[in-house]
């Protein structure tokens, strides 16, 4: 195996760094666009841990905003799990 790689001109290795970099770089973007598309970068998702218990720990305004949040995500939980039954149904 060592002669293999001693088989190689110089020089060689900074391909296989190119390589490894152009990898990084495409999985980096292929994940920031899965996130993107999946609603990862929403930034009142930070108010989906507070419930009806959390009111005395909030503005008036906040606590508002958190049940605004959470029934919306709810929501969107119920259109999910929706899909996604339809989706097993159709594929049975």
């Amino acid at each position: 195996m060592a002669d293999f790689f001693n088989s190689f001109e110089d020089g060689w290795t900074i391909y296989l760094w190119l390589i490894a970099g152009a990898a990084i770089v495409l999985t980096a973007i292929y994940w920031v666009r899965w996130a993107a598309h999946n609603d990862q970068f929403d930034e009142d998702i930070k108010y989906v841990v507070f419930d009806e218990n959390d009111k005395d720990k909030m503005t008036p305004e906040e606590f508002e905003k958190a049940m605004k949040v959470n029934k919306h995500q709810e929501e969107l939980r119920d259109e999910y799990l929706a899909k996604e039954a339809e989706r097993k149904q159709s594929g049975s």
